[in-house]
């Protein structure tokens, strides 16, 4: 047995090192820069415009809020879902992974890929709105398999993307997830990984069996809140240690473009590892450029493609921008990485460093909820990709298999799990960005139709809905 981990540990680092290197990176980035170029820096000139259809629309337009009735989520539903499956394990464990691994240096990379990711998540949801359609149920249904076979015509890589999906969502939404929930509970409470494993089935059951109609309703409730206090007793930390900020963002721009060689190895490897992780981490958190997000932000009741887009902008800012970098200052503000810790464990030990003991308790927690939704919205993605495979009827054998793969996460060591996570993440990008780029003219096009109508009539109504968008963008 073990050799034969060992083998899948070697074939999987192998394609890892492929999939992971420079062509994907330059691919993921090559895509926001095309997008941000295109649209005149959107994500900048406009974001005013952006943070008042989504931030402030949560306080000030019931449309972002309110139910209509429909089988559709209302747009703050599609971001919560959307955040729940991003806001976790990426912001905690990935930024602590990111610093081991690349160095303070690695969060400019970080911000950079999320600058630009903002506008490849812009373009995938203003695809997927465009492109969706309704089931026999009368759930709309869309996401890159979507609009790989509307918009390019290609079956086989619509269903390639599926199967990727798929995998993922038992891998990175699925056994990593619940496997965090289940260490940190046993490590904070001393409860055995078995009992989280039945405990969790059991509530993700009652989410997951009720549609995405409940898991947009349980997404609301839990994500804003538990977002909101983790960046509350993050800022606490950053403010307590605000003398040492500045020594920290130099830190982190100085070792950005830091081309000093490792035990001797070939200069530049410290900047190349910097870059590297920057950018793994910052698809791991706000996996712009994967196109699963798309496949909840779909489902919203908006009309107009354009002001979903917006979203994804938002999102993107919220995940990495705002929560990825308070992780990392509360870490480097503390020197809780001279302990030598990586993972999870170096984010609880900065926040002991304020909180004291019952820091741990308190980031077990937060990391449970965090994983917990994040379990909810990769189930989302995961039956939208079987569904597209196998149709409608097939929803309810992978909703068993989800559940019942839960178990095995939470009481089993899955260091191999996450590395495969890995490649799974990249075989959703590939064939996900390629279809973006190929069909950039119709973003663009619906864009500059949005922004003309916006320029007659800030407060117009949109024109384009899923019946009529074909013939108004074009």
């Amino acid at each position: 047995m073990e050799s034969f981990v060992s083998k899948v540990e070697e074939i999987n680092g192998a394609i890892n090192g492929v999939v992971w290197g420079w062509p994907m990176l330059i691919l993921i980035l090559g895509t926001g820069l095309f997008f941000t170029f295109r649209t005149k820096f959107f994500q900048i000139t406009k974001f005013g415009m952006v943070m008042k259809n989504t931030f402030l629309g949560i306080f000030k337009d019931k449309k972002v809020t309110k139910d209509d009735g429909s089988k559709s989520i209302t747009q703050f539903q599609a971001l919560s879902t959307a955040l729940a499956a991003t806001i976790g394990t990426g912001n905690i464990v990935g930024v602590a992974t990111a610093l081991t691994l690349g160095g303070a240096g690695a969060i400019f990379w970080m911000w950079v890929s999320a600058i630009f990711g903002m506008m490849t998540n812009f373009a995938e949801n203003v695809l997927g709105i465009f492109y969706r359609y309704k089931n026999e149920k009368g759930d709309w249904v869309g996401g890159p398999m979507v609009y790989i076979e509307k918009g390019l015509g290609l079956k086989w890589l619509a269903i390639l993307f599926s199967i990727f999906c798929i995998g993922a969502s038992f891998g990175i939404g699925n056994m990593t997830q619940i496997n965090s929930i289940s260490e940190s509970l046993e490590s904070s409470f001393d409860i055995p990984t078995y009992v989280t494993g039945i405990v969790a089935i059991v509530l993700v059951a009652l989410v997951i069996l009720g549609g995405i109609k409940r898991i947009g309703k349980v997404a609301e409730r839990i994500v804003p809140f538990m977002a909101l206090l983790y960046v509350i007793a993050a800022i606490i930390i950053v403010c307590i240690n605000i003398q040492t900020i500045p020594s920290v963002f130099a830190t982190i721009f100085k070792e950005a473009f830091n081309f000093r060689a490792v035990g001797g190895g070939v200069a530049g490897t410290v900047f190349a590892q910097a870059i590297k992780m920057g950018f793994k981490r910052g698809v791991f958190s706000n996996e712009a450029g994967l196109g699963s997000s798309v496949i909840v932000h779909s489902a919203s009741n908006v009309k107009e493609p354009v002001k979903q887009g917006m979203w994804g902008i938002f999102e993107v800012f919220f995940d990495t921008i705002i929560v990825c970098t308070l992780t990392a200052l509360v870490i480097l503000s503390t020197d809780a990485l001279e302990t030598g810790l990586g993972g999870a464990q170096l984010s609880i030990e900065a926040f002991k460093s304020v909180f004291g003991s019952g820091a741990g308790v308190f980031m077990s927690v937060a990391l449970s909820l965090f994983a917990f939704t994040t379990l909810l919205g990769w189930s989302y993605y995961g039956q939208i990709a079987m569904e597209y495979i196998a149709g409608v009827k097939s929803i309810v054998y992978y909703k068993v298999i989800f559940l019942a793969v839960m178990f095995f996460g939470a009481t089993m060591h899955l260091e191999l799990i996450w590395n495969i996570s890995d490649t799974l993440n990249a075989f959703m990008a590939i064939p996900n960005l390629i279809a973006v780029l190929l069909l950039s003219k119709k973003v663009i096009s619906i864009t500059n139709n949005y922004m003309k109508r916006t320029v007659l009539d800030e407060d117009i109504e949109p024109i384009i809905s899923h019946s009529d968008a074909g013939e108004v963008a074009s």
